[in-house]
């Protein structure tokens, strides 16, 4: 399970160095192949490939009614390893999709990660600590 926030920067070329807090888990259950695609709120996930499949036949076996958002999911994904220093290549595409410059949040989200532009995230994050709590909250306990 993959938690937690870590703050990155994207190097020249648009790749982003795996914290290392995750390198090894990556390595021995997916070896190092992850797969990125769009997310609909405007960032990307970073699955690691394992929970990849399972995510892609839940999206595959969706109605035809849900096709345009098969197409959103499968074919945006982009298949990338984690090279010799622990770092993939997110696509110009995928960057692009996701407002993605230099500065990122890369959040653990249990069985895949989350990437977010930083200053994206950052005012996302602040507008939902404004609102209030959804109704599923109502009775959970702090």
């Amino acid at each position: 399970m993959f938690q937690g926030a870590s703050s990155i920067n994207l190097d020249a070329k648009g790749r982003l160095s795996m914290p290392t807090r995750y390198r090894d888990v990556l390595q021995a259950s997916a070896q190092g192949c992850l797969t990125i695609t769009k997310h609909p709120h405007g960032c990307l996930m970073v699955f690691p490939r394992p929970e990849w499949e399972v995510f892609r036949s839940r999206i595959a076996a969706l109605p035809m009614q849900a096709q345009w958002w098969k197409r959103i999911f499968l074919g945006n994904a982009s298949d990338v390893e984690l090279d010799g220093t622990s770092r993939v290549l997110v696509s110009p595409e995928l960057r692009a999709a996701a407002g993605i410059n230099k500065s990122v949040i890369l959040l653990g989200m249990g069985s895949y990660f989350e990437l977010w532009d930083a200053d994206t995230y950052a005012a996302n994050e602040a507008d939902a600590m404004k609102g209030e709590m959804p109704d599923v909250f109502k009775d959970f306990s702090f």
